[in-house]
């Protein structure tokens, strides 16, 4: 099934969500398929929630009444709870949207993705970390709200400050990113940025380019300072930043090493030094290799036997 035809159910606590975000959050889930379902659960004889009264009639979302029995007690939670479990066995959705910033809905996304649900969480940057994490993607509702894209500053520099400590680190995303890359350019394969962004949404549920200033991905992964993007036809590809040090240059320097050092080099490490000490930049990862000792060995001119680098026949 396309993503989207995917249909959704979109449920959303009114005790922990503000009637203005109601706009970004329909729009987020019909950027990925159809809201079929859309319920918000609270108590509608209390007057702090009259603020929802037109959002709702506006925006054609479904009010459930849930009186607070006792004081104190969230009744909103398993109203919302039996629902989403009922809808789950009607078989019509194939994906939910849970909206609240309460942590007390951690389990009811575990059991819905168990179930073979996509589970979309939303709430404010003050979710607890164990419901964002429960969930296959989460979407903060102060940033989904900015739609604002930083322009002509490297992403480092620009990320929003306000959720810089509750969302995944640019180190973390960057390693997670070279991975993917290096491991395709071991076996001959070129990366696709659609790749790399499936990837950062699978690994970090929390992962949003517009949580670190950008609308695009090709923002974000050009911010980093470690990738550039090669466009071929219509398709846009990651790679490691190259340097400008093309392989006939490096094989020069090898040779005049292993003349200087009488015929070989005693120690594969010696090289590496050496290329590092004249080329700040090099890594082999962006020749496609991981290894140092399988780049040296892509020259026809080298061998390789134990760690000692001599030219090929002596």
């Amino acid at each position: 099934m396309e993503q989207t035809e995917r249909k959704f159910a979109v449920l959303i606590d009114a005790d922990n969500v503000s009637p203005k975000y109601i706009k970004y959050i329909l729009d987020e889930v019909s950027d990925m398929g159809v809201a079929t379902y859309k319920r918000i659960y609270g108590d509608w004889t209390d007057h702090t929630k009259r603020g929802w009264k037109e959002t709702i009639l506006e925006w054609s979302v479904n009010p459930i009444q849930q009186y607070s029995y006792t004081f104190g007690k969230n009744a909103t939670d398993s109203a919302m709870i039996i629902d989403a479990m009922d809808i789950l066995y009607s078989g019509k959705v194939q994906g939910f949207c849970l909206v609240s910033s309460d942590s007390d809905f951690t389990k009811l996304a575990q059991r819905l993705r168990e179930a073979g649900m996509f589970v979309v969480g939303m709430g404010e940057r003050k979710t607890p970390k164990p419901f964002v994490k429960a969930c296959d993607t989460f979407k903060i509702l102060e940033i989904i709200a900015q739609g604002k894209e930083t322009v002509g500053s490297s992403v480092k520099e620009e990320i929003n400050e306000s959720v810089k400590e509750e969302i995944t680190g640019l180190e973390e995303i960057q390693d997670a990113v070279e991975k993917v890359v290096t491991e395709n350019n071991n076996k001959g394969k070129p990366t696709q940025i659609a790749e790399v962004g499936s990837m950062l949404g699978k690994k970090f549920s929390d992962f949003d380019v517009r949580n670190y200033g950008c609308t695009k991905l090709s923002t974000f992964l050009e911010g980093l300072d470690k990738f550039e993007l090669e466009k071929k036809g219509t398709t846009y590809f990651v790679r490691d930043k190259q340097t400008t040090v093309p392989r006939k240059e490096i094989e020069k320097q090898v040779t005049a090493l292993i003349g200087a050092s009488g015929g070989q080099v005693d120690n594969l490490s010696v090289i590496y030094e050496e290329l590092k000490k004249r080329y700040p930049g090099f890594n082999v990862n962006q020749y496609g290799y991981s290894r140092l000792s399988s780049f040296i060995r892509s020259f026809s001119r080298f061998e390789i036997r134990d760690n000692v680098v001599r030219m090929l026949g002596k």
